[in-house]
């Protein structure tokens, strides 16, 4: 298994761990659906402890989460008007940067998007987290350790442009993509407190400037 596989298995199975997390939030359902019994989530925090920073505090999911497990696990489309409602909320919440300019250094940003660690046992706290956008995205060209489970970001800028409109978007994608996607697989980097302000527009610069690999 390849370092990206290894990448992409521990993040599926961190989901998979998230959409437990809801267990005690509904009866059992038809079958015995094992996302929606207080029994299975006793399990899994009897199975799991402490261990630094990684706490089990992390497997309880936020409403979002719960609700698009929900309807995942029920094969159903989650209805409109609860998708509106969690991408309205998401929405209000963004925070923009208070000196209004939204890019920082882009080789800075690079190093953020290659940057795997952050927030795991083993991390010290308190020390940068990493955003590990190749995981996800391809950035590059000719990097054959990018993920292709997100959107492909390459030439961002060159196919977008750099509006105000596309930097104010871009940026609300990056602070909470359930902003424009209710059960978005993309994790909430400004909301979460993931990364910084600066590390935000260390990223975005590497997605705006012309002079950015990206956009080569």
């Amino acid at each position: 298994m390849n370092k990206l596989a290894l990448i992409v298995s521990a993040a599926l199975g961190a989901a998979v761990l998230a959409g437990c997390a809801g267990a005690k939030q509904e009866a059992a359902g038809p079958g015995g659906n094992p996302f929606a019994t207080a029994s299975f989530h006793e399990i899994l925090t009897k199975d799991f402890s402490d261990k630094g920073q990684a706490k089990v505090s992390r497997l309880q999911q936020t409403q979002s989460q719960y609700e698009c497990s929900k309807y995942a696990y029920l094969g159903e489309k989650m209805p409109d008007a609860v998708a509106k409602e969690i991408e309205s909320k998401a929405q209000a919440g963004v925070v923009y940067p208070a000196d209004g300019k939204y890019l920082g250094d882009w080789k800075a940003g690079l190093k953020v998007a290659e940057d795997g660690k952050g927030m795991q046992w083993s991390d010290k706290p308190g020390s940068p987290n990493g955003g590990n956008c190749l995981a996800c995205h391809k950035m590059i060209a000719n990097d054959p350790s990018q993920g292709n489970i997100g959107p492909e970001l390459y030439h961002y800028a060159k196919l977008r442009g750099d509006s105000a409109a596309i930097l104010k978007y871009t940026w609300a994608r990056i602070y909470n993509s359930e902003a424009f996607n209710s059960c978005s697989y993309m994790p909430p980097f400004g909301a979460h407190k993931i990364l910084t302000e600066q590390q935000m527009k260390d990223v975005m610069a590497l997605l705006m400037d012309p002079n950015s690999p990206v956009n080569k």
